[in-house]
């Protein structure tokens, strides 16, 4: 049996859902400057699938890499982690 690559995962939070089946998920990390070695942060956004529209703003999810499925979506929602307060 033929087996596949492993797939990207990303966790952040969800920043827009006004699309239908779609959330912007906006991904935050630190990364070190090469020449100064001060922590810089850096973020991200993806756009995402969302099969049933489930998220809302500031949940935390966590994203998978997918086949593209629309012009900008490439990813889509695995599991929210935690909801928003």
């Amino acid at each position: 049996m033929e087996s596949r690559n492993l797939r990207k995962e990303r966790v952040g939070v969800v920043s827009s859902n006004k699309m239908e089946k779609s959330v912007t998920v906006t991904v935050k990390w630190k990364e070190k400057h090469p020449i100064y070695g001060k922590f810089v942060n850096k973020t991200k956004k993806y756009h995402a699938h969302d099969e049933k529209n489930e998220c809302n703003v500031g949940d935390t999810v966590r994203l998978m890499e997918t086949r593209p499925l629309s012009k900008t979506k490439r990813w889509r929602v695995v599991e929210i982690i935690e909801r928003a307060k």
